[in-house]
């Protein structure tokens, strides 16, 4: 019975990680402009509501009601130049602009950080390319080496077998000639 040697298994494995974001990790020391705390996160989310078409719907139904009310005479806590009115938005935009600026600026570091984060994603990824490539080449040139190998050996074996078969007809030939006498 012939028994095969089983070689070891040399394919290369690589890991799937099971953390994708791991490249974020560096980046989480990175606070933003508001910080992390209640007044930071409710001012970005009323800063991220001026621009909705909620809000803008809503100024625009609560800005005609005003109107109507002051123009037609049913109310007159705000007559024709409509100065509380004005008045209202002024300080709506003196509050509005900071909170849009600052969200703004939070919104730029959270993308400098992802962009660093995919940078070196990037890199680590351009790296693992090139160490495939560079085993690549080392599997070709073993490959290489073990088919020159092959040919030397077929080439031996070639040879001993015409050999065996020189000596086996010498062989044949004399215990012919010795039966023959």
């Amino acid at each position: 019975m012939e028994t095969i040697s089983k070689q070891p298994d040399t394919t290369p494995t690589t890991e799937v990680p099971n953390n994708y974001f791991r490249f974020h990790f560096p980046h989480i020391h990175l606070g933003s402009v508001f910080g992390d705390d209640w007044f930071s996160l409710k001012a970005e989310a009323f800063a991220r509501f001026f621009g909705t078409p909620v809000f803008l719907v809503g100024q625009t139904v609560i800005v005609a009601i005003w109107i109507s009310l002051n123009a037609t005479g049913f109310a007159r806590f705000d007559l024709y130049p409509f100065i509380l009115l004005n008045l209202a938005f002024s300080l709506q935009a003196a509050y509005a602009a900071p909170l849009i600026l600052l969200a703004q600026t939070r919104q730029a570091d959270r993308d400098k950080a992802h962009a660093d984060a995919d940078a070196q994603h990037r890199e680590a990824l351009a790296k693992a390319s090139e160490e495939r490539q560079t085993l690549a080449v080392q599997q070709s040139e073993q490959l290489l080496v073990l088919l020159q190998q092959n040919t030397q050996l077929t080439e031996l074996v070639k040879e001993l077998s015409q050999h065996i078969e020189s000596l086996t007809s010498d062989m044949h030939s004399k215990f012919v000639q010795s039966d023959t006498k």
